[in-house]
């Protein structure tokens, strides 16, 4: 079996992308992490975005809704690609989580 350094062992990768596909939102050129709920650590990771990664994403959710509102999607060749989707905002909210969970130490211990 072939490794692919990304995302494991291939035959995994080959199900993530199926399943990756099943989901849809690629058709509208969203990538995974536009799709995520906003709890509060989600909207803190999105206001540390860099301006030009929040221009991106607002263009890719926007269009998203106007696909949406038409009952359209995008031509094949316009989806987001599995191998080419990438998590732009897990840096941003590993950093909030690790900071949440750094305060909630600091105050458990006064």
């Amino acid at each position: 079996m072939s490794y692919v350094a990304r995302k494991g062992p291939a035959v995994y990768s080959a199900l993530g992308k199926w399943a990756y596909n099943l989901a849809g939102f690629n058709q509208y050129g969203l990538h995974r992490d536009d799709c995520l709920y906003e709890n509060e650590d989600v909207k803190e990771a999105i206001r540390r975005l860099p301006e030009k990664l929040k221009d991106e994403r607002n263009f890719r959710i926007t269009r998203a809704l106007n696909l949406s509102m038409t009952k359209t999607i995008l031509p094949k060749e316009q989806w987001t690609k599995y191998e080419e989707d990438t998590k732009y905002l897990e840096p941003y909210l590993q950093e909030v989580e690790k900071e949440r969970e750094e305060k909630l130490k600091w105050e458990s211990n006064k």
